[in-house]
């Protein structure tokens, strides 16, 4: 171990190693460029090697300090989260929750209300914050540290993940221009689909998009698809004929749109969201509000 390098430090270096910039490091972690210079001058000097090359232009790292980099962070945001988990422990739940998913009426699903109302009037000294994030930003808005928790569709394989409690568990409907045959049909299955044009939205991870929407019919057939980047382009589509869309059904019960019909399809498999979080952050807060959602959720299907 090199003698006397602080947490300070190694958390200023880690800064720079982001930022590769001096000043907006310095921002971060709330020292002077002088300062910050100077402790990594300094850790430089008692490992015996430079971590940056410095032009006046640009700032990288050396060999060394990519090394250094690639070693310490695991070991700080571990370090961090035990410190964050004992100080939690000893406030007991208090502060707030930064709760992130993607459209919350459906990923939420219809009891999301009661989950954080219940979890609030257990916990008083709690507030939870529910956040639109969108697909692509998801899983790095959670590893920044910006969100505790989200509400994600599955399948999920991030291998740091933590899954719990299943927030919805949904039956599977198509959105198709209303005067199509299957729409004066009233329902549609998988194997429909190779003979329709599906939406396919870029920004969705592909093997929760290739699970959402097969590939293929299930007698090998190609499903064609039609690529679109937001939501919000989807419903148009639909309703011009361009595209039709496999869904499920709190989609159809949150969004109408003329000309659109929704009719149930056979041979998709069902589509859950659960609530999940970073395995490195589980904090006293989030066990809370996972073991809340639990509770409430298995006592609304008693109930049902």
């Amino acid at each position: 171990m090199i003698e006397g390098i602080e947490l300070r430090e190694i958390r200023t270096f880690l800064a720079v190693a982001d930022e590769l910039h001096f000043g907006r490091a310095a921002e971060r972690v709330g020292l002077t460029s002088s300062r910050v210079s100077q402790t990594i001058r300094s850790m430089e000097s008692r490992i015996g090697g430079a971590l940056f090359d410095r032009t006046s232009r640009r700032v990288t790292l050396t060999p060394l300090g990519r090394q250094l980099r690639d070693h310490l962070q695991p070991a700080h945001d571990a370090l961090a989260a035990a410190l964050t988990s004992a100080r939690e422990m000893a406030r007991g739940v208090a502060g707030t929750i930064h709760l992130g998913m993607f459209d919350p009426p459906i990923y939420g699903g219809p009891h999301l209300t009661v989950i954080i109302r219940t979890f609030e009037t257990r916990y008083p000294d709690c507030t939870v914050v529910v956040r639109d994030i969108p697909f692509e930003a998801q899983l790095d808005w959670l590893r920044s540290g910006a969100g505790d928790a989200l509400v994600i569709r599955l399948p999920n394989t991030a291998s740091d993940l933590t899954v719990g409690p299943i927030m919805t568990d949904e039956k599977r409907v198509l959105a198709i221009t209303a005067d199509h045959p299957l729409a004066r049909r009233g329902q549609a299955d998988a194997e429909d689909l190779g003979d329709l044009t599906m939406i396919d939205i870029a920004t969705v991870p592909r093997e929760l998009m290739n699970a959402f929407l097969p590939p293929h019919t299930p007698s090998g057939r190609l499903i064609p698809r039609h690529e679109v980047h937001r939501l919000t382009e989807v419903l148009p589509l639909v309703a011009l004929g361009t595209a039709a869309h496999a869904t499920v059904g709190s989609f159809a019960e949150h969004y109408r749109y003329p000309g659109v019909a929704y009719i149930p399809i056979t041979g998709l498999p069902r589509s859950c969201s659960a609530l999940a979080w970073l395995t490195r952050r589980t904090t006293a807060r989030v066990i809370a509000l996972a073991q809340t959602a639990e509770t409430v959720l298995t006592a609304m299907r008693t109930r049902d």
